[in-house]
């Protein structure tokens, strides 16, 4: 039996302004014992910024800053900068992010070199309408599920009520960067609802109207992972920086259930190929966890587990998640037994 041992909560909300109704989904570098934390801080009013702490090994916070390290600057950012994820490529600091308007959501980036200051790269997701998305789509739906169309559909009809007079795009968010350029691209992974997707590309400034059209018109051939199974039943998204392992690229992610109690969000894994990680090698058939301490179960949002980032101390991967979108919280598995359960599933 795989063992998943959680150590609670790690990070609960203050009083200072910015992080007064919650504090989640962690986005995390690992530099030896040292954990940096970039969490999503929220505000009254659900406004969204990102905090830092440092961490002495997997669970010890010994230093937290007292305001925002990243808050929004940009229009396309107005209402916050959510889910943050660190990786390092090469001598750089990308951290994705879902850049949020108070409408639409779209998946950002910032670069650093020292963690403390950052660069903002823009929107690397696409920006249609829910209409041009369709037009764009609606010839995948042979080969992959009509569900990429029907989501939005709904979306626009419970959306539009309240948001007439204003435009409301496609979301596309949970995007991930791989550590490591492939093929000399980078590599990332994101979210057009319900799967999970592929993207790669050399410069922000590649990503065009006319590459996103040619690429939603060929949604089929960049999914990698759809949803499989009852604790997937709603949709599925990137969660963690993929971890480079001897058996494969290791992704821990999120997945939705649908219930007559509505939505429970478990942590689940899969593996996928070191030289093509669109081949997806294995994965769980059931969540490596889910759901289950009073943290986890009652918050902001209930039955929400949140997986955003890691760090591996010996053999133990430590697994940082948003508890019920209002704390930050840690698990941990022991690598070699997950990657074990994978291959042999």
């Amino acid at each position: 039996m795989l063992t998943v041992k959680k150590h609670g909560v790690i990070l609960e909300k203050t009083d200072y302004k910015f992080e007064n109704e919650g504090v989640f989904n962690p986005g995390i570098f690992q530099d030896g014992n040292t954990v940096h934390m970039f969490y999503r801080a929220v505000r009254e009013g659900n406004f969204s910024s990102v905090g830092y702490c440092k961490l002495s090994g997997p669970l010890t916070v010994v230093e937290r800053r007292k305001k925002p390290i990243f808050y929004s600057e940009e229009s396309y950012e107005f209402q916050g900068v959510e889910d943050p994820r660190i990786t390092k490529i090469e001598n750089t600091f990308h951290m994705a992010y879902a850049a949020y308007d108070g409408i639409n959501v779209f998946g950002a980036y910032a670069t650093s070199k020292d963690l403390k200051n950052f660069e903002r790269k823009g929107v690397i997701t696409p920006k249609f309408t829910f209409e041009e998305y369709e037009d764009l789509v609606k010839g995948n739906c042979d080969k992959i599920s009509d569900v990429h169309i029907r989501f939005y559909s709904l979306f626009m009809k419970y959306r539009l009520a309240e948001l007439m007079k204003d435009k409301i795009y496609v979301w596309d968010k949970d995007i991930v960067f791989f550590p490591k350029k492939i093929n000399g691209k980078f590599a990332v992974l994101h979210r057009l609802y319900p799967s999970i997707q592929m993207l790669y590309f050399n410069d922000p400034e590649d990503l065009t109207i006319e590459f996103w059209k040619k690429y939603i018109s060929n949604l089929h051939k960049h999914v990698i992972l759809s949803p499989e199974g009852i604790y997937e039943s709603a949709h599925i998204g990137a969660g963690c920086p993929p971890i480079e392992t001897e058996k494969g690229w290791l992704l821990i992610y999120h997945s939705a259930q649908t219930t007559p109690k509505g939505v429970i969000y478990h942590a689940t894994a899969a593996l996928l190929d070191l030289e093509n990680p669109t081949i997806v090698k294995a994965r769980l058939k059931k969540p490596l966890f889910s759901p289950t301490e009073p943290w986890e179960i009652k918050g902001f949002v209930n039955n929400v587990v949140f997986p955003t980032g890691t760090a591996l101390f010996n053999e133990d991967l430590y697994i940082y998640y948003g508890a019920a979108d209002s704390r930050v919280a840690v698990a941990s598995v022991n690598i070699n037994d997950l990657l074990h359960e994978l291959i042999n599933k």
